[in-house]
C-alpha cells in the first residue's frame, strides 16, 4: 500500500513553514518531506516533528546562490570546499532528524563550463558524500531535473542518473524517481518503474504538464501506485506538487490513505 509524505515547501503554503507539519499531520499525513532544513535549528524542527507524530523522510543539501543560478554546488569545479561544507551540514541535519535518506544537489552547468570536469567532480563528491554518510546507515539520491523546471541543470533524464549511479559505485547511492519530471522528459513510466526496482529509494509525484494534484493530466496515477505495489516498492511517495486551489481542497485523492480515513 503506498506511503505518502506532504512536501511542505510546495503543500500547505496558506501558513507559515514552522506550521505546516501540523497542517499535514492534521490532513492525515504521517510524513514529511522539504528542500532545506537550514534556516532552523535541528532542535525546533525535531521539536515539531515529535509533537505532530510525522516522520522526516527526505531534504536536500543546500541550493547555494539561487539568485546566481546556483541549484547546488557539488558539480561544480572548484567549489569543492563549498560542496563538502553542505554535505557535513546535511549530515548533521540528517542525524538529529533521523533522516534515512539525503538528496545531494549537482548543479547547473552554466555556459562555458566543461561538462566532464563537472560530471567527475559530483563524482568525487558523492564519494565523499557516500563514505560519510553510510557509517549511519543513510543513503544519498540523485535525482534528474527536467529542462523545464532547471535548465541545464547536470542531468535531466532518468537514465542519466542511472549511468551516474553506476559510475559513483557506492551500495548507499541511489536515484530518486521523481515521475513529473520522468515524465516530460523519458516518459514509459511503468518500464522505468519495473526496470530499476532497487536502484531508486524515494519517488515523488505531481500532474503532468502542469505540477498539480496527481488527479489530474497525462499521468493515471493509480495505475502506477499499483504498479509500484506490484513491484515491492516500499519507500515514500512524496506529494512535491502545486496545489491548484489550496492544499486541503486538493486532497480528495488523498483521503483513501490518509490516517484517519
Amino acid at each position: 500500500m503506498p506511503k505518502f509524505a506532504a512536501n511542505l515547501s510546495t503543500q500547505f503554503n496558506e501558513v507559515p513553514f514552522l506550521e505546516r507539519f501540523a497542517a499535514a499531520a492534521s490532513a492525515g499525513f504521517t510524513a514529511v518531506e522539504f528542500l532545506f532544513p537550514y534556516d532552523y535549528p535541528a532542535a525546533q524542527l525535531k521539536q515539531l516533528l515529535d509533537d505532530n507524530q510525522l516522520k522526516l523522510v527526505l531534504f536536500n543539501t543546500a541550493a547555494r546562490n539561487v539568485q546566481a543560478g546556483e541549484w547546488g554546488v557539488s558539480a561544480i569545479p572548484g567549489r569543492e570546499a563549498d560542496a563538502r561544507a553542505d554535505i557535513d551540514s546535511a549530515l548533521e541535519y540528517a542525524l538529529a532528524l533521523n533522516v534515512p535518506q539525503v538528496h545531494i544537489m549537482a548543479g547547473v552547468v552554466q555556459e562555458g563550463m566543461d561538462r566532464q570536469a563537472c560530471v567527475d567532480t559530483f563524482i568525487s563528491n558523492i564519494h565523499y558524500a557516500a563514505d560519510r554518510f553510510a557509517p549511519h546507515g543513510i543513503n544519498i539520491l540523485l535525482e534528474a531535473l527536467g529542462p523545464k523546471i532547471k535548465p541545464n541543470y547536470l542531468y535531466a533524464s532518468q537514465h542519466q542518473t542511472l549511468e551516474m549511479m553506476q559510475q559513483i559505485d557506492r551500495p548507499n547511492v541511489f536515484t530518486q524517481l521523481d515521475l513529473f519530471h520522468a515524465q516530460l522528459v523519458d516518459g514509459n513510466l511503468s518500464q522505468l518503474i519495473r526496470d530499476n526496482v532497487g536502484r531508486y529509494r524515494h519517488v515523488q509525484i505531481a500532474s503532468a504538464p502542469d505540477r498539480h494534484e496527481p488527479d489530474e493530466g497525462e499521468i493515471n496515477y493509480p495505475w502506477l501506485f499499483n504498479l509500484l505495489d506490484e513491484v515491492g516498492y516500499d519507500g515514500w511517495i512524496g506529494c512535491e506538487y502545486i496545489p491548484r486551489n489550496g492544499t486541503l481542497e486538493g486532497l480528495g485523492w488523498f483521503k483513501p490513505w490518509a490516517k484517519h480515513a
